[in-house]
């Protein structure tokens, strides 16, 4: 075991310390090798040592250097040391995270994690939370909450009787609502096709007047933090508006909601804390290993109603919080873990200077390609910049000809019905110096492109 441990260490450092040396993307031939892991299931024994050697020999090479400083294509910012460590740790203990009284350290390192989200958040110190595996699951965490409680005020419970024969749920979103959103009302029972969807304006936001009259079992999911745009909805404005009709406000913030963390940019989320749910990811820009997202709920109860379980093997009696009392899962790892060592170990002043280093850092993105006289089609106000060359067919060449140039990866999207290259910028270790490299390869590539 100890030899196995150190050998996956050792290799594990390695990887890290060669990630900004090579392609961000892998190459052919690398995945190519891959292929070596097509065999047949063995019939007997074999050397551990020797399975580690090939997952690291043939897989290392064969990934996206995500964890690198230079990946720009998803909200993904990789592992803050701390983060990485903890997590190796906390695998190590393997604690199956559900019940208090049975692994009392993983449950109250947790619990403190979400006093310190709920703190740095602005929001209710009272708030239920769960740490589950993303945004979609934390989507479907906290509007399970809001299905519980729209229709518990209708005389309807939902856990006990199912939706047939339910009082009907109107389900409000904007027109460029996540999908990851549309997903979990999907997998609610409250169908994708039927959601009313308000239109948005120049920047992805709902513009409120247009939201409708509002009657019976309502939901409506705001956002923040636009996917392409990193624009966040009017929260104060809709909250206005729906304010009397019972409706249920919930936000899906699966980067934009750390902007509550930082005084210059919680503006951006003016509102935020008047919605009854959210949700957001650790893995994104609070940059903790895959997977890690948080549902958060304001009436506590709700939350508890629509996740608790019971049985007779399982010792449910506790002073403190059962996790498993909040999420979907029973069986679950204690995902919280990395949350709280990201949080001790930066604090406020560091998550501070991260989230504006990066919004900084997608400003420069955006002027430099600007003074070269590309087009710039969002306007920056977080970590996201849309850029276009040109035509569609030029901008598509240019991105893949950045994504095969290996010095940074940025992907592609159509917005509001233009071709672009989608920058994100989420990642503690991303430099100055890696935005200057990743600017000038960009610009060469689209110059050797354009006419």
């Amino acid at each position: 075991m100890t030899d196995l441990l150190d050998s996956a260490a050792t290799r594990a450092k390695r990887y890290l310390d060669e990630l900004d040396r090579r392609g961000v993307a892998p190459s052919e031939e690398a995945i190519a090798a891959t292929a070596a892991f097509d065999e047949p299931l063995p019939e007997r024994p074999g050397d551990p040592a020797e399975t580690l050697e090939l997952l690291d020999r043939v897989g290392s090479p064969a990934t996206m250097a995500m964890a690198g400083r230079r990946f720009f294509g998803f909200v993904i910012g990789g592992s803050v040391p701390v983060s990485l460590a903890a997590n190796w740790l906390a695998n190590t203990w393997d604690q199956n995270s559900a019940l208090d009284n049975v692994t009392p350290a993983t449950s109250r390192v947790e619990h403190v994690a979400l006093r310190w989200i709920l703190e740095l958040l602005g929001l209710p110190a009272d708030c239920g939370g769960a740490f589950v595996t993303g945004a979609t699951v934390a989507n479907f965490t906290a509007l399970a909450a809001a299905r519980h409680s729209v229709l518990t005020r209708a005389g309807w419970n939902v856990e006990a009787e199912g939706l047939f024969g339910a009082p009907p749920i109107t389900v409000v979103t904007g027109d460029e609502a996540h999908p990851s959103l549309i997903k979990a009302l999907g997998l609610l029972g409250l169908g994708r096709r039927r959601v009313v969807r308000v239109p948005v304006d120049g920047q992805g936001r709902i513009r409120a007047q247009a939201l409708p009259a509002l009657r019976g079992p309502t939901i409506v999911c705001a956002q923040a933090g636009n996917v392409n745009t990193g624009a966040s909805d009017p929260f104060a404005e809709i909250a206005e508006r729906i304010r009397g009709s019972g409706a249920w406000l919930h936000i899906d913030g699966a980067f934009g909601l750390w902007a509550a963390a930082a005084p210059s940019l919680r503006p951006q989320v003016d509102g935020l804390a008047l919605a009854d749910s959210w949700a957001t990811d650790a893995h994104k820009w609070l940059n903790v290993p895959y997977d890690c997202g948080i549902g958060l709920v304001r009436d506590a109860d709700a939350l508890r109603a629509a996740m608790a379980i019971t049985a007779d093997y399982l010792p449910t009696e506790t002073t403190q919080r059962n996790p498993s009392d909040y999420t979907p899962e029973l069986s679950r790892r204690a995902r919280g873990i990395e949350v709280w060592a990201v949080l001790r170990s930066l604090g406020r002043e560091g998550l501070i200077e991260l989230f504006e280093r990066n919004c900084r850092q997608a400003r420069r993105f955006a002027d430099a390609f600007a003074a070269a006289g590309c087009q710039i089609l969002n306007d920056v106000v977080l970590n996201q910049v849309l850029v276009s060359f040109g035509d569609p067919a030029t901008t598509l060449r240019v991105i893949a000809a950045v994504q095969a140039d290996g010095t940074c990866w940025c992907g592609g999207t159509v917005w509001q019905g233009r071709t672009a290259m989608r920058i994100s910028v989420s990642s503690w270790a991303t430099t100055d110096d890696d935005v200057e490299s990743s600017i000038a390869a960009i610009l060469r590539v689209a110059r050797d492109i354009t006419p």
